[in-house]
């Protein structure tokens, strides 16, 4: 078949699989397949184009206005980026971390393994893939840059790892670290990486929703038991099989194999499935982007794939964990946030009201000591509105001693006030911290006009917390978003009971004195 007629049998592939997906939702699979590839590694063919590869539709200018004429203006902007993110328009460096949830981190969770991937028109390379520890081992004596604080102490090391190298709840930010100890530390392709994505444990748990399970040298992996089978094989699984311990995280490689397989025999037919979860995922901050190419991070932030902490004037909370030296104790904690505010008169004409803020995480520790699980253990900061002042600090020490304020930590990061300190959990133990503090002026103007505004932002890598709101303006609330139920309607008092799956905003509007 020449080419000519090769062109127009695409062409009309192309056409009857777009007529067959109302016009809307042809942009999420176009752009929707470029994000599953990037996930998975797939050489990328689109499979409505059948037997051409990537830069036959790039290239052709027949094929991209066949596709343009299908899709409207908002649409064919998608189709531009497509170049730049596969390496059409110069070659691009991916550097993937698989950031450990169960081993909670303020970036996503403790960086076990990475992938370093090249893209050049289209055809992709996995360059590397190993365990972090094994380049953390290569580092040279002469690069010991100066860990965190919390990290040097809890952890007792003095250099600040690769592996540790997402302190920053916000991603852009760890990831601008974490390459700064990538290249210390002497990591492959260093200074050509172009874009940082990170993965949690649970971007493969329901991708296995869909694939299903499958086997790898006898072992069994399915959607629930995943996470468990890969960290026992990297952590003890090594040893029976005569492996060395730089080798351990060799399942890593036959186990994204078998997933992109998998993936591969039912892309096409189950593709709206792929691109739900794909999307919810980093909607959820389990999968994540950072980009040095400006381009590139415009389309990140476009769709809400940064994983940022917010630039805000208004009130702001974010509950951060880092779990330091508690194993993979994360699985069993259940979490829920709990946030009030509270009125406190002025004491004298001259002063202004004073509104308290009392946030509060309860932890449940469902698991019992084990391989994985142990006392959890976490680093715990709380992110405030800049300038807000703490009032006191409730909790117990692993002793059962309260935690006095002196104990807290405190900075300025990020645009906001944060408060941190060191706190434990015993397996089948539910405990509390809280952290009461008074709101900044600009927060209290605000109520006193009518107006109030809260964003509560979830951290990268955690599931699913439960979220209560309690917020009490002293005003009677005129209207709210989201609503309350009916029969809390016309009070002074807005309640909420959710969870914090997603960041989340609420608006109010209250009635004027």
């Amino acid at each position: 078949m020449f080419l000519g007629d090769k062109v127009f049998e695409c062409s009309s592939n192309i056409r009857m699989f777009f007529k067959k997906r109302k016009k809307s939702n042809i942009w999420k699979w176009f752009f929707g397949s470029c994000f599953v590839v990037l996930i998975t590694f797939l050489v990328f063919s689109y499979y409505a184009i059948r037997n051409f590869d990537l830069s036959s539709v790039i290239d052709n200018n027949f094929l991209q206005n066949t596709i343009r004429a299908e899709l409207n203006e908002g649409q064919n902007k998608i189709l531009d980026v497509v170049p730049v993110v596969f390496g059409f328009t110069k070659p691009k460096t991916y550097l993937f971390l698989f950031q450990n949830n169960t081993e909670l981190r303020p970036g996503g969770g403790f960086i076990g393994v990475y992938a370093v991937v090249t893209v050049d028109r289209g055809k992709m390379e996995i360059v590397e893939v190993e365990g972090s520890g094994v380049l953390d081992k290569k580092t040279l004596a002469n690069w010991q840059p100066v860990p965190p604080e919390p990290i040097s102490k809890y952890l007792g090391v003095s250099q600040w790892y690769f592996s540790d190298g997402n302190w920053s709840p916000d991603f852009g930010e760890s990831a601008k670290k974490v390459l700064e100890l990538y290249k210390g530390e002497g990591g492959v392709n260093a200074d050509d990486i172009d874009v940082v994505v990170g993965i949690t444990p649970t971007v493969l748990e329901r991708l296995m929703n869909i694939t299903g399970d499958f086997t790898i040298d006898g072992i069994e992996f399915t959607s629930e038991n995943v996470t468990e089978q890969l960290e026992y094989e990297v952590e003890y699984g090594y040893e029976s099989k005569g492996m060395a311990f730089e080798d351990r995280k060799s399942i890593i490689r036959p186990f994204m194999e078998a997933l992109v397989g998998h993936i591969k025999d039912n892309l096409f037919e189950r593709y709206d499935d792929y691109y739900d979860v794909l999307f919810s995922l980093a909607h959820e901050k389990h999968l994540v982007f950072f980009s040095q190419a400006s381009d590139l991070q415009t389309l990140v932030d476009n769709y809400g794939l940064s994983a940022d902490v917010v630039e805000t004037n208004h009130d702001y909370v974010l509950w951060v964990d880092a779990n330091l030296g508690a194993l993979k104790t994360d699985h069993a904690i259940t979490r829920s946030l709990n946030y009030t505010i509270s009125k406190r008169p002025a004491s004298h004409e001259s002063e202004s009201d004073r509104y308290l803020a009392a946030t509060t995480m309860e932890y449940f520790h469902g698991g019992t000591f084990d391989w994985r699980t142990s006392t959890y253990l976490t680093y715990t900061r709380v992110y405030v509105p800049k300038d807000s002042k703490l009032v006191s600090i409730i909790g117990k020490r692993k002793n059962g001693q309260s935690i006095g304020i002196d104990e807290v930590d405190s900075g300025e990061e990020l645009g906001k006030q944060w408060f941190g300190v060191y706190f434990a959990v015993e397996p089948g133990e539910i405990k509390s911290l809280s952290f009461i503090y008074q709101l900044p002026t600009n927060i209290a103007e605000d109520i006193v006009s009518n107006t109030y505004n809260l964003l509560v932002q979830k951290q990268i890598g955690t599931i699913n917390h439960g979220l209560t709101l309690h917020l009490d303006f002293g005003k009677i609330i005129q209207s709210a978003k989201p609503a309350e139920e009916e029969q809390h309607w016309g009070d002074r008092v807005y309640e909420y009971k959710g969870d914090l799956r997603l960041d989340r905003k609420f608006n109010i509007s209250l009635k004027a004195d």
